[in-house]
């Protein structure tokens, strides 16, 4: 009976310490080009299975029925278009015309860098660019363009409208965050 006891507190321990190590692996900071960002605590890491996609986390609401994504985007020098043309792309990811999606777009210096915030609500089109889309209502879109000379960093997250509101700040602070970090 004693070894039993001792194998099934053993193996306790042993989950619970494999529990403790994945829930640790989910950094609380992680650079994109020569940016270092800081994880909101409540947002989930999510490992990435696209190389496009340079991190990912996502965002739950307060009862985990919805979820919103987090997503950065870094493609080198000169790649991945310039700001205006990300900013066009995005508005233009939604079923609405511009006029209709309550667009809103707003350039900002932090620490003498300069980002370009894009905002928009309606039918998101989500999907890969060129392939089939699926229609997602009461969306929106909150982009983040962080402009530099090694190549812009695009930050955009997508869900449905109330939480994404909801998590503007957050998402804000992580973007200024990692220009005063730099």
């Amino acid at each position: 009976m004693r070894a039993t006891n001792s194998f099934l507190t053993w193996a306790i321990l042993t989950i619970a310490s494999a529990g403790f190590a994945m829930a640790a692996e989910a950094p609380a900071t992680f650079q994109v080009s020569e940016f270092t960002f800081k994880r909101p605590p409540a947002w989930e890491w999510i490992e990435s299975t696209s190389a496009m996609r340079k991190a990912q986390l996502k965002v739950l609401s307060a009862d985990k029925k919805e979820s919103a994504e987090v997503v950065f985007y870094y493609f080198g020098q000169g790649g991945g278009g310039g700001t205006q043309a990300n900013v066009d792309r995005w508005l233009g990811q939604f079923e609405e015309p511009k006029e209709q999606i309550k667009a809103k777009v707003q350039e900002v210096t932090v620490n003498k860098r300069k980002v370009t915030y894009v905002q928009a609500e309606g039918t998101y089109l989500s999907g890969m660019p060129g392939g089939p889309k699926t229609p997602q209502p009461n969306s929106m879109l909150l982009g983040a363009v962080l402009e530099s000379e090694s190549g812009n960093v695009f930050v955009k997250m997508t869900g449905p409208a109330a939480l994404t509101k909801a998590s503007t700040t957050e998402f804000k602070q992580m973007v200024e965050g990692a220009l005063l970090l730099k």
